[in-house]
């Protein structure tokens, strides 16, 4: 299920480990209110913030296109009409990611997948440049896709390269570790797609260049986070010991849209 959810159940030990996925809603404590975050539901702050451009929608539902990220995202507190609408987008019978939704699914809809994660966010990383990393771009895709064939970091699609800069180091010409940006909420950027080639593990490399991705975001102003499994508790570690910092809990769920909607109509996909 990692490609719908994102989520990275990979780790690489030691210095090197892969990482992704999560989006989804919070709530105040007690009888005190505070304001929704955007990295609450960071899809929805991405979506129609930074990476508008790639906004697809159906009412208040909106997802990246198939070819760039299975990412979605719904509502704070979705209603009858954004689920209809969802299955509307997704299709009639189609696994859908939902990550970091905590809430229940409807009738009609089927949870196919559910696990916990992590969101961190940086608090002191030792973010740097580093000498060997170079850009990656659509020319490099091909290589990329192997990589992540090889590795299984999370999601990683033919236009994903489009979503923000992302690095890699090469050996004798072989594309051998990567890393990059995915969602981007204002003010945020997620790193996403740390891998590397298992003949090289143990030398650090993702490392590396997770902290060459960090520096160039917060070159910009703006702040990393990321996102891992619960259970990858070797990754969290590392993350930690970083500079990341557990900001909360949240939730990696897929599921099915069902044939029909409520009302009797066809879960006819939009065009």
């Amino acid at each position: 299920m990692s490609d719908l959810t994102g989520t990275d159940t990979g780790t690489d030990t030691g210095t090197d480990t892969g990482t992704d996925t999560g989006t989804g809603t919070g709530t105040g404590s007690g009888d005190v209110t505070t304001a929704p975050h955007v990295l609450d539901n960071p899809a929805l702050a991405s979506l129609t913030g930074p990476h508008a451009h790639f906004a697809e929608r159906r009412g208040r539902v909106l997802r990246y296109p198939l070819d760039v990220s299975p990412w979605l995202a719904l509502p704070s507190e979705p209603d009858a009409d954004d689920w209809a609408d969802l299955a509307a987008l997704a299709g009639p019978g189609a696994e859908v990611p939902l990550a970091g939704y905590c809430g229940e699914v409807p009738d009609g809809w089927e949870v196919t997948f559910r696990a916990e994660g992590v969101q961190l966010v940086d608090e002191g990383l030792a973010a740097a440049p580093d000498a060997e990393a170079v850009r990656l771009g659509p020319a490099d895709v091909p290589e990329m896709l192997e990589l992540v064939a090889r590795t299984q970091p999370g999601p990683f699609l033919p236009r994903t390269v489009e979503m923000g800069t992302y690095l890699g180091i090469r050996r004798e010409g072989a594309l051998i570790a990567m890393a990059g940006e995915r969602l981007h909420p204002p003010g945020w950027t997620e790193i996403s797609a740390v891998c590397t080639d298992p003949a090289f593990r143990g030398e650090g490399l993702a490392t590396r260049l997770l902290l060459a991705v960090a520096h160039g975001v917060r070159e910009r102003g703006e702040t990393p986070f990321l996102h891992a499994s619960a259970r990858n508790t070797n990754a969290i570690r590392l993350y930690e010991s970083l500079g990341f910092r557990l900001r909360r809990s949240t939730a990696f769920l897929a599921a099915r849209a069902p044939e029909h909607l409520s009302d009797g109509r066809a879960a006819v996909p939009v065009p």
